[in-house]
Formats: structure tokens, C-alpha cells, sequence
């Protein structure tokens, strides 16, 4: 007996709203929930009632989204109420290991149907309080939860807990990567991101949600001097800005992932095979280091070198990052890396954003005529990951 394949058969994601911009009123469940409905709009032959599970990266968890936004967002769907729901959390990679999950659910056989993707409004995470008694708080001080740390352990070595931008910025100083290198990119993933709106490649991939029909902070009219003139956002002099690190976002993907049996039996024609995953860790400041160690051992587990790679989506969680990846594994071709603009133009809605880029490597592969592509994230709190996924042409 062969060991099924999982496929990826269908995809769905709304446009990235920017930070209090168009997405900001929606609720993540009911992100969740309508973006769920219209995934299996998009596939009538299926009843809801045979998906064995709804798994969903959501990092927050502190909101609305709290108790399991996934369950949650299968009901509010109007799926039937025997359809599980899992949410997980691997900070930025949430929305990559949940495909993960799903893949190798449906390669065990333990499912044939799984819906995985991501969410995040980054624009309702609550402000929180932290409890020390039975009593409410009194004059208490209040935590931001929309990103990083907060209500820090203590015995967390200092280092360990810095900001994340200033982390990144450090590690590309050793490197010799530039504060002009890292604008250039950030230019270039806006001149492309807005290309690819224009060109239309988002069409049957991305719905509109309400009066948001497109990524909210790709900023076209961008150039080299405009991003020259920002100021340091991480420290008093160094490399990282608001204008090449990713921005504050709310969004929502959704996939189908089967077996190419089912997949033959509801016609359903596959958009990317999922062949194989990693997940390497680092000191926690040197997170932006983590994707290469991913990156080295995926390749290995697949017998493929960088070469063999036809295309590479690396999440811009900040340029300096990228740069970073790019630095330690000069071998990968700058030009087929997030050839369609990255997070820093497109948005970063935590948990989402590593399923989104999943599928854009797996649509523009089928463009250029099939091939295999390597997705590779980093991680807060040093963690990386990196996913390989194949098109037939």
C-alpha cells in the first residue's frame, strides 16, 4: 500500500488590511469565519460535514480570538457542529505549520479533508492586564498584545527578550548589511507587490472583504529617498525602519489540503504538493539566523541543492532578515525570491502570513511552468522554518 500525498486543492485568503485600516472592524473569528465560507463556496462538490478538521495558526490568542478561534470560526462559518477546529501557535510560522499539520494528517491517513491557513487582526489585539489577585486590579498598567513580548518572564536572559527589529538589526550589522542594501529591498518588494496587483496575478486567490479589495499597505509611489528619510526604529542610529521592516496587519488564509485520491474523486486539480518540512531553532536574538539552519536541512531531507530550487518565498519579516537568509546562502538566486513583493509591502498578519506565502510560491511556480519551491520563514524567540512544496507543469 502507498503512503498517500497531500496536496494542496484549493486556496483563499482576503486582502491584508492595513493597521485600524479596512479589516480593523472585523472581529478574527468572523474573519475566519467568512473566509471559510467562501473557500467552500469555491468547492460545492464537497460537503462541509467531510472535512475531518479545521487547523489554524492565530498568534495572539489573547482577543477575540481567544478559546480556540478555529472551532469558532468553523461554526460561525456554518459548518456542522461535528467538524473539529485546532488552533496552534508557532508565532510567525503558525500559518506554515498548520499546512504542515494538515499534510501530514492526510500522508498518515488519519484524514482526507483538512482545512489549514492562518489568522490575525493585529488592530483588535486587546490591551491586557496582568492578574495578581482575585480583586480587580487597581490602578493597574495595562500590556499591548498586538506584537512582541509582553508580561516578560523574568528569568528570560535579557538578550533573549529584545526587541525583535533591533535583534534582526544586530545580526545584519555583523554581516556588513547596509541600512541602502536594506531600503533597496523594502523598494523593491513594493514596486513588485504593486506589479502584481496590476498584472492581476491575485485574481481567484484573493476575495474582497467588504470595501477592501486589495493589500492595504503595498505603497507604490515609494522611493529610495523617501525611505532614506525615516528614522531609526530600533535603536538611536541603526538599520531598521518602519519603511524596511514589515507593518502591523490583519488578514486571513485559507487552504483545502487531501490526498490525490480524493482530490481524482471530488475533481478537484491540485495547486502545490506539499513534500516536506523543518523547523530549527537558535539563540532567541539570533532568530533571524534561524530560517538558514531550516533551509539547510529541508534541502538535505529532499536531496535537492539550492540550484534545483526554482523559486523562494522567504516572509519579509524585516529586510534585514532577508538579507540576512540571503548573506549565509549566497548561493540562492536574489532574483527568484519573492518575485511578486514580500510582507514589507504586502502586510504581516502574524498568524497568517506563512500560509499566504505558501501559496503564492505554489501559483507563481505554476506560471512559470511547475518546478519545486522552498518557503522559509523566521520566528520570534529563535525559531525558523522552511517548507518544500512541488507543482506539476
Amino acid at each position: 500500500m502507498t503512503t498517500p500525498e497531500a496536496f494542496i486543492v484549493s486556496a483563499v485568503r482576503t486582502p491584508f488590511g492595513k493597521y485600524f485600516g479596512g479589516l480593523s472592524k472585523t472581529r478574527p473569528d468572523d474573519l475566519l469565519g467568512s473566509t471559510l465560507r467562501t473557500l467552500m463556496e469555491r468547492t460545492p462538490q464537497i460537503d462541509p460535514a467531510l472535512i475531518d478538521d479545521v487547523i489554524i495558526g492565530d498568534t495572539n490568542g489573547a482577543g477575540e480570538d481567544n478559546r480556540n478561534v478555529a472551532r469558532m470560526g468553523a461554526l460561525l462559518a456554518g459548518f456542522p457542529h461535528t467538524v473539529p477546529g485546532l488552533t496552534l501557535n508557532r508565532l510567525c510560522g503558525s500559518g506554515a505549520e498548520a499546512i504542515v499539520q494538515g499534510a501530514r494528517a492526510v500522508k498518515s491517513g488519519d484524514a482526507n479533508l483538512i482545512i489549514s491557513g492562518g489568522v490575525e487582526s493585529m488592530s483588535r489585539a486587546p490591551w491586557i492586564v496582568e492578574r495578581t489577585s482575585k480583586q480587580e486590579p487597581v490602578d493597574p498598567k495595562f500590556h499591548q498584545s498586538t506584537v512582541g513580548w509582553r508580561l516578560t518572564n523574568p528569568l528570560m536572559q535579557p538578550n533573549w527578550t529584545a526587541n525583535l527589529g533591533r535583534c534582526s538589526e544586530v545580526v545584519a550589522e555583523r554581516l556588513g548589511i547596509s541600512r541602502i542594501e536594506q531600503d533597496e529591498w523594502a523598494l523593491r518588494s513594493h514596486l513588485l507587490a504593486d506589479a502584481a496587483w496590476k498584472n492581476g496575478l491575485h485574481d481567484g486567490w484573493v476575495v474582497p472583504f467588504g470595501d477592501v479589495t486589495r493589500d492595504e499597505s503595498i505603497r507604490p509611489d515609494s522611493t529610495m529617498e523617501i525611505l532614506g528619510s525615516l528614522a531609526s526604529a530600533f535603536s538611536p542610529n541603526g538599520s531598521g525602519t518602519a519603511g524596511n521592516s514589515s507593518p502591523l496587519n490583519d488578514g486571513c488564509v485559507t487552504t483545502l489540503i487531501t490526498d490525490g485520491a480524493h482530490a481524482k474523486e471530488f475533481g478537484l486539480e491540485p495547486i502545490a504538493k506539499i513534500l516536506a518540512s523543518q523547523v530549527t531553532a537558535t539563540d532567541p536574538d539570533l532568530f533571524s539566523l534561524a530560517p538558514v539552519s531550516a533551509i539547510h536541512k529541508l534541502l538535505a531531507k529532499i536531496g535537492r541543492n539550492t540550484s534545483d530550487i526554482a523559486l523562494w518565498e522567504i516572509n519579509e519579516a524585516f529586510a534585514s532578515m532577508v538579507l540576512t537568509v540571503l548573506h549565509e546562502i549566497p548561493e540562492i538566486d536574489r532574483e527568484r525570491v519573492n518575485v511578486n513583493g514580500g510582507a514589507i509591502a504586502i502586510g504581516h498578519p502574524v498568524g497568517a502570513s506563512a500560509s499566504r506565502v505558501i501559496v503564492e510560491c505554489a501559483r507563481e511556480l505554476k506560471r512559470r511552468g511547475g518546478g519545486i519551491g522552498i518557503v522559509a520563514a523566521c520566528i520570534g524567540v529563535g525559531l525558523g522554518i522552511a517548507v518544500a512544496i512541488e507543482v506539476s507543469a
